[in-house]
């Protein structure tokens, strides 16, 4: 039950920075489809990690999920497009540190562990 809810919540803290980051950039993605790459990022990293992937793999593998998912909901010029993802990495990345640190939550980045 605990990984069910460490799925869930992680699917839900990564379409959250892609959705965030689409309300910072005015791109207007809706959450359903920041949730749908959420999902795909998570499960495609987690399936890595089912598979015995080094962690290396499983932190790269689903970039170009993510990458590709966010080009095609947005709709938007590669230039816009990536100035979303580099904002939607440092949300990432912001909400690691402290999920990681206080709650001994690594779901997010399995190989940073910050605790």
């Amino acid at each position: 039950m605990k990984y069910f809810f460490d799925f869930i919540l992680a699917v839900s803290l990564n379409g959250f920075s892609y959705y965030i980051a689409s309300l910072i950039l005015k791109n207007g993605l809706p959450l359903w489809q920041a949730i749908i790459i959420g999902f795909s990022v998570v499960s495609l990293g987690a399936l890595t990690e089912a598979l015995g992937s080094p962690m290396w793999l499983i932190v790269l593998v689903p970039f170009p999920v993510g990458m590709f998912l966010l080009y095609s909901f947005l709709n938007v010029t590669v230039p816009q497009w990536f100035l979303t993802y580099i904002i939607t990495l440092s949300i990432y990345t912001v909400i690691h540190i402290p999920m990681s640190y206080f709650f001994n939550f690594h779901s997010l980045i399995p190989a940073w562990k910050l605790s």
